[in-house]
Parts: structure tokens; sequence; C-alpha cells
């Protein structure tokens, strides 16, 4: 795992007491759930972010960002899972800022991110598995532009956000990567129905139908999108590994708290050797997720080619030691773990979302075999 700066630090300490403060579950998630909020996460808290800076994180230093990599973003990820605080941190300071990056859209969208008044989504899946290669959504020439036919699914604040950059195919065939562009489509020209997920945040299905858009809404090249498309889904892919990090930590965290108070049979549940066993287990298998999810960012900031590989590697990593570490919590809890009044609930629905996300364990693995030569 590498070490930290004093930067990198400073940071951690500041998203630690700034999201332990403000972005706990009963501020955030349980109020916009239990109020029926329609974006599924709070614009003052999102504006909060940005006067933090935060919210230009990934964004360059000479158009108003901190100019900082994906590790400092895993750090803030990382806080932000253990608090299960909703937000478009990933979606938009993340993997959508990197999308656009180097393009005539990060000039157009970038101030809207800084000041927290955009919000960008990723419109990638059309089916029920993960397959970015496998895009069928068609983007045929017209005139001076591009008329989209096709549908989209699990697009995380697909229902909100300001731009959806859609990948649709303008070349070749499902499963070639050559072919692909990278469109930014404006709120309002796709028809949008909005879903609520398992962990109350929101997405969206989205089709296209005869969507007419003008060649300026292009990221990057023609043919060529799978180049923004992979940069954002590396970061994107590393960030939600950094996060289930995080759920996981919170997860645990809760559990020792409730083996240290929690009585059974005269005792404390917490002197039990085999639940101490447990825990100890628990506490390792999060540490080499997180360094897997932090040499990941490592190597993404670093260019190094061997990034691609490292962040499958942490994204699989990361899920499976948060879905053990939500189903510890629940089962070490007892009955109370099943109540929606206890939170540990509230960690297993979001690590069963944010694992599916960007690719689900099995993805990944998979994918792993595949750069190694399997």
């Amino acid at each position: 795992m590498p070490l930290l700066t004093d930067d990198q630090k400073m940071l951690k300490e500041t998203a630690a007491g700034f999201l332990a403060d403000e972005g706990g579950p009963a501020k955030q998630l349980r109020h916009w759930r239990d109020t029926g909020c329609t974006d599924g996460y709070g614009t003052e808290l999102w504006k909060k972010f940005a006067e933090l800076g935060l919210t230009g994180i990934c964004i360059p230093e000479d158009q108003g960002g901190l100019g900082l990599g994906s590790v400092e973003a895993a750090l803030v990820l990382e806080e932000i899972g253990r608090n299960l605080t909703p937000s478009p941190f990933l979606t938009t300071a993340v993997a959508g800022a990197r999308a656009i990056e180097g393009t005539a859209h990060a000039e157009r969208l970038y101030p809207g991110i800084l000041v927290g008044d955009c919000v960008l989504a990723l419109a990638v899946d059309e089916s029920r598995g993960h397959s970015p290669e496998k895009t069928g959504l068609s983007a045929e020439r017209r005139g001076n532009g591009f008329v989209l036919n096709g549908a989209k699914q699990f697009v995380v604040h697909g229902n909100s956000a300001d731009v959806i950059l859609t990948v649709a195919r303008t070349s070749g065939s499902p499963g070639d990567r050559d072919g692909l562009t990278l469109f930014a489509v404006p709120k309002g020209a796709a028809e949008v129905d909005s879903v609520t997920l398992a962990d109350s945040s929101k997405a969206a299905r989205i089709k296209f139908d005869n969507v007419e858009l003008d060649a300026d809404a292009v990221v990057s090249e023609v043919d060529n999108g799978w180049t923004p498309l992979a940069r954002a889904l590396n970061a994107g892919r590393a960030g939600a590994a950094a996060e289930l990090v995080g759920v996981a930590a919170g997860a645990s965290t809760m559990t020792v708290e409730y083996l240290k108070q929690r009585k059974q049979f005269g005792k404390l549940i917490g002197e039990f050797q085999a639940l101490q066993h447990r825990a100890a287990h628990l506490h390792g298998e999060i540490e080499i997720a997180r360094a897997a999810a932090l040499k990941a960012a490592e190597l993404i900031d670093s260019g190094d080619d061997r990034a691609e590989l490292a962040v499958a590697v942490a994204k699989a990593k990361a899920a499976d030691v948060a879905s053990l570490a939500v189903r510890e919590g629940v089962q070490m809890h007892g009955g109370i773990g099943m109540t929606d009044e206890h939170d540990i609930g509230l960690y297993l629905k979001r690590e069963a979302v944010l694992g599916e996300l960007f690719g689900d364990v099995y993805y990944h693995r998979n994918k792993v075999a595949e750069l190694s030569g399997y």
C-alpha cells in the first residue's frame, strides 16, 4: 500500500471530519429516503463539497480544480462509503470529470462541476451484465449531427444529471471496441424513467428514440470513444473499490462496537473467541482491500500499463470484502440487524448496489484472468 503524503493525510482527515458531521445516515441517507427526494441526495451537501474544493479534485489546476488524482479521490470515497453519504461525487467529480478531460466539453462543464451546479451521469450498461464493448445503442449520422436509437439502464443519477455521457456505436458490431463514440447528451433530450435502487439511491433507464444531437455533442473523436470511456471506467472502478472499502470499514467498526456492548449469557459477546476470530479475519481482509484500492489509484495516476489489471483486482477484492463485512455485521448484530431501525442493514444495501456498479466481482475476476493471459 502506498504511503500517504502529509497533504494526502490532511485531505483524508478533512474528508473524514466533514462527512462524519454532515454526511451520516441520519442527516443524509435516511432523511432523503424518508422525505421522498427525487435526486436521492442533498444538493446543499453537494454545494458544500464544492466549497471544500472536492468537486474539482480531478480537475486540473489551470482549469480551476485541485489538480489531484485518483489516490486523493480514493481517500474521499472511502469516507463517503464509511458514512453511506449519498452524493454524485463518484459519477461526476471522478468518472465524469475523467471522461471529458482534455476535450472541449471540459471547458463547458468543469465550471459548473466546480461550484456544485453540474451533475454528470455515465450511461454504459444496456443489459443485465456490465459489458461496455457490447454496446448496441446506435448513433447514425444525419446532416451535421447524429441520431441515437436504443436504451441504457443502471444509469446512476441519470434522473437528475445535467449531462448524460452516453456511449453509442457509430460503426462496427457489438463486441468491438473500435466504432464506439461517447456523446454528451443534455438533460431532457432522451426519455428518462427514474428508478429507486436497493440502497435508496436513484438511477434511471434511458430510452433514446430518434434523439438528435449536434456534432459538438461528441466527446473526443467519432469511433474513438473507447479512449475517454476507458479512462472514465478505470477511474470509476477504482473509485468504487475505494468506496466499497469504506462501506466495509464502516460496517466493521459498527459491528465491533456492538460486540463490546451486547451481553449474552452474562458476558459481552465480544468475549466469545469465535466472534473475535471472525472480527480479526475481517479486519485483515479490509486492510488488503484498502491496499489494493490505493495501489490501483496510484498506478492510474502514474500512467502505468498495469493500471487496468490493478483496478480489476481492486474492484473484485473490495466487492468481495465488503460483501463479507456487511453479512458478518448483520449476523453478529442478531435480530436487530434485520430491522430498518439499525444502520447496519443500510451498509448491506449499499454494498449490493455499489458492488454491481462498473462491473461486479465476477466481471472483474474474469478480467483479471484475461489480463493475466488465461
